[in-house]
Formats: structure tokens, sequence, C-alpha cells
């Protein structure tokens, strides 16, 4: 029998996406609200209790309110509302042991789009003790502007949006609190991160005085061997040798990560993490938690 499948928020960006990826698979049977139904509470509730699995790409407090409704129906929500929730499972599949307890989990939090480059880099590192949890570490990053939802997707699409802008500067993006608990941090990073005049693409980078930090991490060799080891194998996310030009739309429209690493040789290190902000960062990760949530073969529907 196929898995029942209700995207709430199906008519968004990253709903849309998640719709796209699944709409094909014969395993998967979708759900799906008429335009003027998908705000009645009582259709919302019967289509949760109808679904397996539920995915939420909504606002905060609109997910948290979806919760409510949905019973013992087993959850993905993509918002930031769950995400260090002690009764969530954290929603990347790429932490060490984390694909069993999503396969397992009723409430998956999927992870944040810069979240997901930041912990791709910091975490293999902070495990292998190259840098210490309290480090004072800088993170910077660049996102295509889909990630700032509708009413920024409007402004550009108007062509009134600026070439590149930087915001958040007082250093409480909302991915932080989840950077920090799963990147293995105990003092917030600093973060400063910029949106691109294109659509989609994200770029998010890792600056380090490695000489700095205790036991001379040195050259940047250890840190892309930490790398390597951590995600050998992995079906999504590579390690390539340093690169003259990144292109942060490199893998639009797929559910890649590739992590490399830059810099001197003498200490200042970049690593840096491309990804696809509606993708990996978005509706791909979903697709991949439900996956292994309903036991398909995890990179299902996905490239």
């Amino acid at each position: 029998m196929p898995t029942s499948v209700f995207i709430d928020g199906e008519a968004g960006t990253t709903g849309l996406q998640i719709r796209d990826r699944l709409a094909n698979r014969e395993d998967i049977r979708l759900i799906s609200l008429d335009a003027d139904r998908r705000k009645d509470t009582d259709a919302r509730r019967t289509a949760f209790r109808e679904a397996d699995v539920a995915i939420l790409c909504l606002p905060d407090d609109a997910a948290r309110q979806a919760v409510t409704l949905a019973g013992d129906t087993r959850i993905i929500d993509a918002s930031t509302a769950h995400r260090v929730a002690a009764d969530w499972v954290y929603g990347m599949p790429e932490l060490p042991g984390q694909r069993e307890r999503i396969a397992a989990a009723t409430r998956v939090a999927n992870v944040g789009c810069f979240a997901t480059g930041a912990i791709a880099i910091l975490r293999p590192l902070t495990d292998a003790g190259l840098v210490p949890s309290d480090a004072g570490v800088v993170l910077t990053g660049v996102s295509g502007y889909t990630g700032g939802g509708k009413s920024l997707i409007a402004e550009y699409e108007a062509g009134t949006g600026p070439a590149h802008y930087l915001y958040a500067h007082g250093q409480t993006h909302k991915h932080l609190p989840e950077i920090m608990e799963f990147g293995g941090m105990s003092r917030k990073p600093a973060f400063q991160p910029a949106v691109g005049g294109y659509a989609q693409g994200m770029a998010v980078q890792l600056h380090l005085h490695a000489d700095l930090l205790p036991g001379g991490v040195g050259r940047h060799a250890r840190i892309e061997a930490a790398l390597r080891e951590a995600y050998a194998g992995d079906p999504f996310v590579g390690v390539e040798t340093a690169q003259a030009r990144i292109d942060p739309q490199a893998l639009n429209g797929t559910n890649r990560m590739v992590l490399s690493v830059q810099g001197d040789g003498e200490g200042r290190v970049t690593v840096v993490a491309v990804l696809d902000n509606l993708g990996k960062g978005a509706s791909g990760t979903a697709v991949q938690n439900l996956n292994l949530m309903i036991g398909a073969k995890e990179t299902e529907g996905l490239t």
C-alpha cells in the first residue's frame, strides 16, 4: 500500500518543491485540499487524520497550531518551531546516528537551510576535537532570495530587490540555536548572512585561524581529512578539493551538498558548503527524512 502524505502549506515555495519530488512516486499517495479549503480547520484535521505522514510547510506559529490538529499522525515540520525541542528528532540525516532516530520518530523537525551547511562543516570538526565547543568561530553565508519567504520573493520578482544585502546584524538569526546544539558549539558563533540577487542556491562559510586552535591544527589538511572521514560514502554530501571560484548556484535542483577547504596553508582557513537552499536546505531533506520514516530507499525521488 502507498504511504499517504499530506503537505500542509503545499502552495508555498517549499511545499511546491516537496510535492514535485513526490508527485510521480508509486509508493506515495498525496492528500491535497482545494485552494478554498486549505485554511479550513475541519478540512485540515480530516486530511491529517487520513495521512500516514504530514509535512508542515508553514510559519512557526501556524506549524505549532497544526501539530494540535494532527493527532497521532507522524510529522515532518519544515518550520523553525521545533528544531531544538526536546521531544522532536532533528531532521539532519548526516549527523551521527541520526538516520536511525529519524526512521523511528513520530515528530521530525527538518533542518534549516543555513544550518544545513554550518552544521555539516562544524560537527565533524567539533567531534574530532579540532574545533573546541567554546571556540569563537565566524560564519558567513549567502542565499538566493527564495529563502526569505513570500514578501522577499515578491520584491525580487517585481525587480525592486537589491543585487546583494546583509541582514541579521544583531546576531539573532533564527538558525543559530540549532547550529549551536547540533554543531557541537557551546559559544554562539558570530554569523553574518546575506541575500543575493538570484532565486536559489547557497554558500555557507566557516572562517578559522586554525593555527590558534588547541593542538596546533595549522595546515588545513587535518580539517579536510576530518570532513572526508565524516562523509565517506554519504549519498548526498561530498568533499572536494579547493576551488578558485565557488558558485552558490552550482547544485540547484539537487539534494547534494559539497564541502571544500580553502586556505593559505599557514593557518587561515575557510571551509565552504554549497547547496540548494530550496533543495538540500529544505524540500530535498524533507523528502530524505520521509524516505527514512517510511522505510523507502533514502535516495528515492532525489538527485
